[in-house]
């Protein structure tokens, strides 16, 4: 389906909606992870609402798209996306993290079936993926259709199991798994550089023998020019670099790695979160929000 700018627009403010979402959600819970949540809207408001072959009421469709969440700490925006997409009413991501909910602080199909896997452990959603894939493709060869998307982080990559399945992606050829990173360039405790250096990230997936692609994470055509191109490439898995900012959408939360694991919690931090989310919604207050706080 090509990508017009009205619908362009649509999945604006439906990004727009879905990071209220996640705000409001870290806000009741108390805890949770900030920073990778907003820097991802806009890559999962693109895979959700217009590329994934999916079902929300059938969700144990045979012939669905998979989507692996490897960094299972951003789950508020794969519950978020969820909701919106209707999985389940928006209203339950006020139980993020609550015991006896479905929304736990780190995704777990017990919990809630719909999610492809559970993930906590950094490192192990790319394997995780590679298996669903050769497990596709022994029961229904090259021609199943399905595409497999692995969503990680960065910091992450310092996970040796990220590069086993790396290189038996390649080595297998799996055209249609397509990993995104998101490179926002922060982890819990400074940024991914003073750390654990990744570069040069682009050629080490290319000496797996991926094809690889970096892009703006928060352009939506850029989104969909690079997806576009993953599949169609018939010969090697893709891997996309998306950058991102951090916490994208609250200026004041942006690019710092200390909101990588907390949410806002004092009154301050609350209203300004909450003021930044209201600004983007009304263009600065130049259009009515239909929401109200």
């Amino acid at each position: 389906m090509p990508l017009t700018d009205e619908k362009i627009k649509v999945l604006e403010a439906k990004a727009r909606d879905i990071r209220r979402s996640i705000v409001e959600s870290l806000i009741e819970a108390k805890s949770g992870h900030t920073a990778g949540p907003l820097g991802m809207t806009d890559i999962f408001t693109y895979i959700y609402f217009h590329a994934l072959r999916h079902d929300p009421k059938k969700q144990d469709w045979s012939y669905r798209d998979r989507l692996v969440l490897s960094n299972g700490h951003i789950c508020p925006v794969l519950y978020a996306t969820m909701a919106h997409a209707g999985y389940f009413p928006v209203s339950e991501l006020k139980t993020l993290r609550k015991f006896g909910s479905k929304l736990q602080g780190h995704p777990h199909r017990e919990f809630l079936p719909a999610l492809e896997n559970s993930s906590g452990p950094l490192g192990s959603g790319l394997s995780q993926t590679v298996g669903m894939a050769l497990a596709d493709r022994m029961d229904n060869g090259r021609t199943s259709g399905k595409q497999f998307y692995c969503l990680m982080s960065d910091g992450e990559l310092n996970e040796g199991n990220t590069w086993e399945g790396a290189m038996l992606a390649g080595k297998e050829r799996l055209q249609n798994i397509t990993a995104i990173i998101d490179r926002n360039n922060i982890q819990i405790d400074g940024f991914t550089e003073d750390i654990m250096p990744l570069n040069p990230l682009l050629d080490k997936w290319r000496a797996w023998n991926w094809h690889v692609q970096e892009i703006d994470g928060h352009n939506f055509r850029e989104i969909d020019e690079s997806l576009g191109q993953a599949q169609a490439v018939f010969d090697k898995p893709s891997v996309i670099i998306a950058n991102t900012i951090a916490s994208r959408g609250i200026p004041a939360f942006e690019r710092k790695f200390e909101w990588h694991g907390k949410p806002p919690t004092t009154p301050n931090e609350i209203e300004t979160a909450r003021l930044a989310l209201k600004n983007a919604r009304t263009l600065g207050g130049h259009v009515e929000s239909p929401h109200h706080n």
